[in-house]
């Protein structure tokens, strides 16, 4: 059996994120906790984990790997699998064997993910100054 991730980060805008879906999905910290635990610890060790991951397309690095998680199993969506339309960004640090889970949405509400927020979070663009 696979070893789990050393380290697994939330980002405050993925707990945000977290906090806003999961008035609607009740089980969704659950199911995102089980999902880290097996499906993606299975990916990122090279094993099948059934599920789509992908890279994502359109960023300009290379480290740390980012990746969105097509197929989150959510049990607040019954009769759905894990064709439940919410999505996951994470970003993937080999070296030093962790995970930042950076943004969690809900197809219906958003196509795509947020590719300033990936950049900003992976250290490649400031965060802009705060307006006083």
């Amino acid at each position: 059996m696979s070893r789990p991730i050393s380290s697994v980060v939330r980002l405050p805008e993925f707990d945000q994120d977290l906090k806003r879906l999961g008035r609607r999905f009740s089980t969704l910290d659950a199911d995102i906790r089980s999902f880290v635990e097996k499906p993606l610890t299975l990916f990122l060790r090279g094993e099948p984990a059934g599920g789509r991951i992908e890279r994502v397309a359109g960023l300009d690095f290379e480290y740390p790997e980012v990746y969105i998680a097509k197929r989150i199993a959510c049990r607040a969506l019954k009769g759905r699998g894990a064709d439940t339309g919410l999505r996951l960004v994470y970003a993937w640090f080999p070296k030093e064997d962790r995970i930042e889970l950076i943004e969690l949405f809900f197809k219906a509400d958003q196509l795509v993910e947020n590719k300033v927020r990936i950049k900003r979070a992976c250290g490649r663009k400031p965060y802009p100054a705060s307006q006083s």
